[in-house]
């Protein structure tokens, strides 16, 4: 997290506990909202300590709801006897008109719900849900192409300044 970034979160009462690296890599994120999450205690205490991993994670629209699958929140150690299944499913809490919306679009080929990052506001638990278009290979590919010949362009006008 970049110093600009954490001014940002002190700023806003934000503490950051887990980001998606992976969700601006693999999708063009368009459109991005903030969700609630149903949590156990155990589940808030070892967020607390920072301890998550969004990386494998996904969103669902189930029965009119919506769902994250697959979130990664390992057990609070003094916890043991109530402790919570670290991979369960958990509900997202939205607006009703959030939910429609967003369903609406999810239907439309290629868009997906993707976590982007797991945060405290306050002491409430929140996760930032983006909706997404699968980028292809070839962008990536582009992309690094863009960035080699954009390298080699500004070492060629040091070069030259240099002299």
């Amino acid at each position: 997290m970049s110093v600009k970034n954490a001014k940002k979160g002190a700023a806003t009462g934000e503490k950051l506990v887990a980001r998606n690296p992976k969700a601006t890599q693999r999708y063009e994120i368009e459109e991005r909202v903030e969700a609630g999450l149903v949590l156990t205690g155990s589940e808030v205490k070892s967020l607390r300590a920072g301890r998550a991993d969004l990386e494998a994670a996904f969103a669902r629209f189930e029965n009119g709801q919506v769902y994250l699958h697959n979130l990664y929140i390992p057990p609070y150690g003094p916890a043991t006897a109530f402790a919570h299944d670290p991979r369960r499913t958990r509900k997202l809490l939205l607006h009703a008109g959030e939910i429609e919306k967003w369903s609406g679009r999810i239907t439309t080929k290629g868009y997906t719900l993707v976590p982007v990052r797991l945060y405290f506001k306050g002491s409430w638990v929140k996760l930032e849900l983006g909706i997404g278009k699968g980028k292809k290979i070839g962008d990536e590919r582009e992309k690094l192409k863009r960035e080699v010949d954009l390298k080699e362009a500004r070492a060629a006008i040091k070069g030259a300044k240099a002299r």
